[in-house]
This record gives C-alpha cells, sequence and structure tokens, in this order.
C-alpha cells in the first residue's frame, strides 16, 4: 500500500459545489444587477448600437451605416430603450431643420470599455 488515497465520488462532488476562485463573494442581489445588465447588453442589435457610439457614430445615418441589417424603426427603438438606461444621450440642436444626433453618456463608455475585452475574444475565436 502506497498511502495515496483514491478520491471517492463524495470529494468529487463537493469539488464540483465549491465556486470558482473570484467569484465565492458574489450574493443574490449582485447576480440580480449582473443578470439585469446582461441583459440590457444581450438585446438584439444593443451592442452593436453601442458599439457605433464608440466608434464614432453620431446622427441616425452614421449608425444605419455602421450597423448593417438593422432597420429604420429597430434603430429607433434601440436608441430610445438606450437613452432610458443613460446608456446613450440624445441631444436635439436648434436649427433649421432641428438636428438630433446621438452619443454615448460616460455610463455607456463605461460599460463598452469593460466589454472591449468581448470584443477582442470575439475576433480571436470567430469560428
Amino acid at each position: 500500500m502506497t498511502g495515496l488515497r483514491q478520491p471517492d465520488e463524495s470529494s468529487a462532488i463537493a469539488d464540483q459545489n465549491r465556486p470558482e476562485t473570484g467569484y465565492e463573494h458574489i450574493d443574490d442581489d449582485v447576480c440580480r444587477s449582473f443578470q439585469r445588465s446582461v441583459e440590457i447588453v444581450g438585446k438584439k442589435w444593443n451592442a452593436a448600437v453601442l458599439l457605433a457610439a464608440m466608434r464614432g457614430a453620431r446622427r441616425f445615418v452614421e449608425y444605419r451605416a455602421r450597423i448593417p441589417g438593422i432597420s429604420n424603426h429597430l434603430l429607433s427603438q434601440r436608441l430610445r430603450e438606450l437613452e432610458g438606461h443613460q446608456l446613450i444621450e440624445r441631444i436635439v440642436v436648434p436649427t433649421t431643420p432641428v438636428q438630433i444626433t446621438y452619443r454615448p453618456t460616460e455610463q455607456g463608455a463605461g460599460l463598452m470599455r469593460v466589454l472591449h475585452p468581448l470584443v477582442e475574444w470575439s475576433v480571436k475565436n470567430e469560428a
């Protein structure tokens, strides 16, 4: 006998139930907050609109040009939703005709800075 013990089934199950390092401090309230944030970004077209904003789109037509496949209706809807979440700011310039521009808020830019590694990951792992 070498003194080595074969891992039993119960210790293997206990190992599977341990939280991943760095995640053990996350409580249920934080999980719910995280879920809401992920759902905002994960909604179809939202991430593309935010990325277009970070890449310099300001006018509606610029967003359309940078987001192939999105309809005018959906783009309008997503801009309004992101404005409601305070991620995009709508600016009305009182000219004739009235000019409307959009830009990321500091909160929206902060979110995109956090998501930038995901952009890099997606390029590296594109199938």
